[in-house]
């Protein structure tokens, strides 16, 4: 439930940019390889103020079926008219807006963020405090990906240990998972550590993941090549280690199911892949009545996506660190001020400003922008 005091949005414009972001090394998982980001950054103006979401559709569908293409055509097409002189007095009211059009979450997400940006800004209070977050600072972690060679990786897990980093995660697939992680637990003894497959591992193939139990892990993200609950919750039955749910948890009602069927017993959340802030909450609810432990986590998100997140993370239910790296570690130049920063002791500030709490650099903006497109009342 957001909080503060009256406002009333009637949206005047939405600006849609494309912004491409060379990453400082390519990102690779079991799914895809990422060395230049694409992704919508979505402003709505509207008394003179601005409102920025982020759009963390990939360029490719291999991680869901939404890509940086749909996403715009949907929200150019569909979304942005949709919101285009319609009156707001809540941005929770953004999801029954948008509620015509179905699936497109990553979308509908970005809009009802920069929703929720506005009307931090309008009333002069954070996202974090709107949402009902409570930590200045929240505890973050490192997500690592797939190397070409294991030594490597091992000297990255050294450098971000030796930079404050709560906790490691690596990315696993069939025939890089086993030995890697033996390797740094060899290497870095008792560490926090957790291991993510991107759906890499059929269900035929579960003894390759039960494997994974000697290792201690605070859990194993996504294991299995499928959607099927039911087939998470045979695994998680034969586990020690706890199934973290990541891509197959898409709304409340998959939140619900997975919960019901015991296919997990850690949930990372992102607002993208659930469809915004105002479905965060309510999966947020379900979990602290469960008492099931809840991350967030990323995709590769610049400036404004990575504050929200942020704000995310300063809820209750997030126990665990979130991959919320510092700005510098994917990008040379972030579109906001101040960019995120890792402290000395693991964790990240939670902007404290006006709505998402940073503000956007429109000259870093404009150098990365490759395409746009306004929408406005007709």
């Amino acid at each position: 439930m957001s909080k503060g005091g009256c406002s009333v949005l009637t949206v005047d414009c939405v600006v849609l940019r494309l912004l491409r972001m060379p990453l400082v090394t390519p990102f690779v998982t079991s799914a895809q390889e990422t060395a230049v980001r694409p992704f919508i950054l979505v402003e709505v103006q509207a008394e003179g103020l601005s409102g920025f979401g982020e759009c963390v559709a990939m360029a490719d569908p291999y991680y869901t079926e939404e890509t940086v293409e749909t996403a715009w055509h949907i929200l150019k097409t569909f979304a942005a008219p949709a919101l285009v002189g319609r009156r707001l007095e809540r941005p929770e009211e953004t999801a029954a807006v948008l509620g015509r059009i179905r699936g497109n979450r990553m979308a509908k997400a970005a809009l009802e963020a920069a929703v929720w940006d506005w009307f931090g800004k309008r009333r002069g209070i954070s996202l974090r405090a709107m949402l009902g977050g409570g930590r200045e600072r929240v505890p973050v972690g490192v997500s690592l990906g797939l190397y070409p060679r294991l030594d490597d990786l091992l000297r990255d897990v050294e450098r971000h240990l030796a930079e404050g980093y709560r906790r490691i995660k690596v990315k696993i697939k069939p025939g890089w998972d086993t030995a890697v992680l033996a390797a740094i637990r060899r290497s870095f003894g008792d560490i926090p550590l957790s291991a993510d497959a991107n759906m890499a591992y059929p269900p035929s193939d579960a003894e390759a993941v039960k494997r994974l139990d000697e290792f201690g892990l605070l859990y194993i993200e996504e294991p299995l090549a499928t959607e099927n609950l039911r087939e998470y919750a045979r695994l998680q039955a034969q586990l020690e280690t706890a199934i973290c749910l990541d891509e197959t948890v898409r709304c409340l009602a998959d939140a619900e199911q997975a919960l019901e069927l015991g296919a997990g017993r850690v949930i990372n959340v992102k607002a993208g892949r659930v469809g915004g802030l105002a479905e965060v909450l309510r999966i947020h609810a379900l979990a602290q009545k469960a008492g099931v432990p809840l991350w967030c986590g990323g995709m590769l998100e610049a400036g404004v996506g990575r504050a929200m997140n942020l704000a995310v993370a300063a809820l209750p239910g997030f126990v665990y660190p979130g991959d919320l790296s510092a700005s510098s570690r994917y990008y040379d130049r972030d579109i906001v001020t101040p960019p995120a920063v890792l402290n000395a002791d693991g964790t990240v500030d939670v902007p404290a400003g006006p709505g998402i709490g940073v503000e956007v650099d429109r000259e870093a903006v404009e150098r990365f922008t490759v395409r746009m497109e306004r929408i406005i009342s007709r």
